[in-house]
């Protein structure tokens, strides 16, 4: 009987073994996910009351905005380049090479100007972003902050939410522009494509409702890139496992990079399946 007893025992563990780890990481997992909309609504909360630190936004604004201008610029320009080469591949088959600015145009504005600069900001301004933080986490530094009684949500959160906000269009703005400038360029100068009817039909094909898509989008991914960059560097000794040091500092940044960029993609999709 003891044998018996002991094999059921033994097959009952064997069955529920996998079961509870499953349910120990979607535990951890809506854990997480909770922390990270706790962080998310203490900073916008720190954005609607004062005491408001302006010079902090206004650095901020110019590491995050300011210094990424002329990756912005080459970037756009290549892109706008390489979309009106591709797209003449493809319009020249059908006769209709004159809607080359309503082509570029339109894939500029709607789909590839917000989603690259948002993909380029997460490469140059989040992973520093998150890094910073990081690091400011690992040496105790938002620890000694809290003991002067300093609230680092609105000393250092705040300021970056809205640096982003404000530098994610401007700099989308930016790239769509020098990217419709090369496409220009590559239509006019290799293609001889009429200037006036470049732009003639890139008039007539965009609209105020694409325009608004690119910047409910450039928006919506900056506060994304922002929220999540920040939030895994501050939480980080929050983790099941936490890391400190050095592995500490690059894992939280490698996390953040990967899961920014994901999350960014897919709500592109989401405004997109909405907005069309």
């Amino acid at each position: 009987m003891q044998r018996l007893s002991s094999k059921t025992m033994s097959v009952k563990e064997s069955v529920l073994r996998p079961l509870s780890s499953s349910t120990q990481v979607a535990t951890g997992h809506l854990r997480q996910l909770g922390l990270l909309a706790s962080f998310f609504a203490s900073t916008c909360m720190r954005l609607v009351t004062p005491r408001w630190h302006i010079r902090n936004t206004i650095e901020q604004i110019e590491f995050i905005g300011c210094r990424s201008l002329s990756v912005i610029a080459v970037a756009g320009m290549f892109v706008g380049m390489v979309v009106a080469l591709q797209f003449h591949a493809t319009l020249v088959r059908f006769g209709s090479v004159s809607l080359m600015g309503s082509a570029v145009g339109m894939s500029l504005v709607r789909e590839l100007g917000p989603i690259l600069t948002a993909l380029i900001l997460i490469g140059r301004a989040g992973s520093a972003v998150c890094a910073e933080i990081a690091i400011m986490r690992n040496d105790n530094q938002i620890d000694a902050l809290e003991s002067m009684a300093i609230d680092p949500y609105r000393y250092l959160m705040a300021p970056r939410l809205l640096a982003f906000a404000i530098s994610g269009p401007l700099l989308t703005a930016i790239f769509i522009s020098i990217g419709i400038f090369g496409g220009w360029l590559i239509s006019v100068a290799v293609f001889d494509l009429n200037p006036g009817a470049y732009f003639h039909s890139m008039a007539n094909a965009v609209t105020v409702g694409d325009l608004f898509m690119g910047l409910i989008k450039s928006i919506v991914f900056s506060l994304i890139i922002v929220w999540l960059c920040s939030a895994i560097a501050f939480l980080m000794h929050e983790r099941e496992k936490p890391l400190f040091g050095a592995a500490g500092v690059s894992s939280a940044t490698t996390s953040a990079v990967v899961m920014s960029s994901i999350v960014v993609l897919f709500a592109d999709y989401i405004i997109s399946a909405l907005l069309i």
